[in-house]
């Protein structure tokens, strides 16, 4: 397992010396910065207190060094190497109070102090040092304990989750309600495959996600915390927390914890490097076929994952007999833009995204026979759409077109690509299936044959009405004689009491069949 931090040199929560500065403690010595005013966001990890003029040796990095430079006073070659000891040692500041030894800043360490960019401060008033080393020493004491707890905390949560065998999502919604801002997880290619945190500021972070993702290899600024995701040697993806508003350490830290957690989560689950695409794509189109969210609200996660959206035609597709994975590899082999996911019933959504100058029937056609090339495949399609908000009304057309042809596509002769207009009164029927009155007209009609306890009278009658009356095609798909079949079709009209050869008669027995089988699904 492999996890990189933005900046893992640094290990704990620190005060950066601009925070020091502003103590209340430390404003009564009325500090004033001399030199190296740009370095003044260096993590401060310790306060140390040392005349030395060697002090570098007993440094580790990281530390403001506080001094009266008594050892000092006039020696301006000693008071150069001070400030360049400090500097070999990676102190963050010095901190130099003025009095007897030197009662204005000296000049040689300051400019010894601006060649180095090691920010040098003096305080004009007298300042016990012991005061400013427990005030600071005890807030990084705080801190660090405090990162300690969220760390454990944030451990504890996400281990449980996984434990129970919770999704992705869940993960990085625990994640988000710990950092209080956007978590985004993004594969190699910047494509987001899930998200989390409070929706209009995602959906903010989202709009832009174009100029995140072109900056998302450098390094992170303005609370914006990354941590790489992989393993056994090989990165898939990394984690963003976008505007965290701690701690910098801290925030690296609860990344870290977060990385750990959903790299984790997918070894155990043995999930492949695509399933969280898969992942996000089923949530996207989950949330444009139900309608809860406006189109327009989902476009930016839409974009963010990959789909090619200004200026295109959309193609929103129902396939059944194949799965999202097998899907896939057809798009990518294809060249095709789009998302697919598995959404329910076996079936599985594909939305094609193809440029306006290309021949949307056409390639589609072209997909659906690529697919049916292998082995049978249904595949139900809407008309085109131009604008991305007629998008949802068009994955539920196709849905519904799947749904009046599951199961028949062989009796029916239909197209390599069924539409609309192909699914005629089965259409029509699945549409009205859980309309008490058509529930009713159905057992009303078949329920001679419905309260049989054998199923094969009722069989025989699908057959034949679903072959056009046809008696002969009817017999060889039942493998039975014509006398035989005579005999079975006299039967179910005595029990219905009807006459199959009366078309009026035969149609209402059809339609009520239909429904029927629709409400059997």
């Amino acid at each position: 397992m492999s996890i990189t931090s933005e900046s893992r040199h640094v290990q704990e929560p620190a005060l950066s010396v601009r925070q020091v500065l502003t103590l209340e403690r430390v404003l009564a010595g009325e500090p004033e910065v001399v030199a190296g005013a740009a370095q003044l966001d260096r993590p401060v990890r310790w306060v140390h207190v040392a005349e030395a003029a060697d002090v570098g040796v007993m440094l580790s990095g990281g530390e403001m060094v506080l001094t009266t430079g008594v050892l000092l006073a006039g020696d301006e070659a000693r008071q150069a190497e001070y400030v360049q000891s400090l500097h070999r040692a990676e102190a963050a500041a010095v901190v130099l109070g003025l009095g007897r030894a030197f009662p204005a800043p000296p000049e040689v360490m300051r400019r010894a102090a601006e060649r180095c960019g090691l920010p040098m401060v003096v305080l004009h008033r007298p300042f016990p040092f012991a005061e400013l080393t427990e005030e600071v020493q005890s807030r990084l004491v705080r801190r660090k304990f405090a990162a300690i707890s969220l760390s454990e905390s944030v451990r504890t949560a996400l281990t449980g989750l996984i434990t129970a065998g919770a999704p992705l999502q869940r993960l990085l919604d625990e994640v988000a309600r710990h950092a209080g801002c956007p978590v985004v997880v993004t594969n190699l290619a910047h494509r987001v495959l899930g998200t989390a945190g409070e929706r209009s500021a995602v959906d903010d972070v989202l709009r832009d996600w174009e100029r995140i993702a072109r900056q998302a290899g450098g390094a992170a600024g303005d609370g914006w915390v990354r941590a790489e995701l992989g393993g056994r040697g090989e990165r898939w993806g990394r984690l963003l927390l976008c505007g965290y508003r701690g701690d910098a350490a801290t925030g690296r830290l609860l990344a870290d914890r977060a990385a750990e957690a959903l790299v984790l989560h997918r070894m155990l689950g043995g999930a492949p490097a695509h399933s969280w695409e898969e992942q996000s794509a089923q949530g996207l189109l989950t949330d444009l076929v139900s309608g809860v969210v406006p189109a327009r609200q989902l476009l930016p996660r839409a974009r963010a994952a990959g789909l090619p959206v200004n200026r295109r035609t959309f193609v929103p597709l129902v396939v059944q007999g194949r799965t999202a994975g097998q899907l896939d590899r057809v798009l990518r082999l294809l060249g095709l833009p789009g998302l697919v996911a598995e959404l329910a019933d076996g079936a599985a959504t594909v939305l094609l995204s193809l440029a306006r100058d290309q021949d949307a029937e056409a390639l589609t056609a072209h997909f659906a026979n690529r697919l049916r090339a292998a082995s049978p495949a249904v595949v139900a399609a809407a008309g085109a759409r131009t604008a991305w908000d007629d998008v949802p009304a068009g994955l539920r057309e196709a849905r519904h077109v799947a749904d009046a042809v599951a199961g028949s596509a062989a009796a029916l002769g239909l197209p390599a690509v069924v539409r609309l207009k192909d699914v005629h009164l089965r259409g029509l029927i699945r549409l009205l299936r859980d309309d008490p009155q058509v529930q009713s007209f159905a057992e009303r009609e078949l329920d001679g044959l419905l309260c049989d306890a054998e199923p094969e009278l009722l069989n025989v009658l699908r057959t034949y009405l679903a072959t056009g009356r046809n008696k002969s095609r009817t017999a060889q798909l039942h493998h039975v004689s014509r006398p035989a079949l005579y005999r079975r079709l006299e039967a179910i009209q005595a029990r219905l009491g009807i006459d199959l050869d009366d078309f009026e008669q035969a149609a209402s027995v059809h339609i009520a069949l239909l429904a029927h089988d629709a409400q059997q699904g």
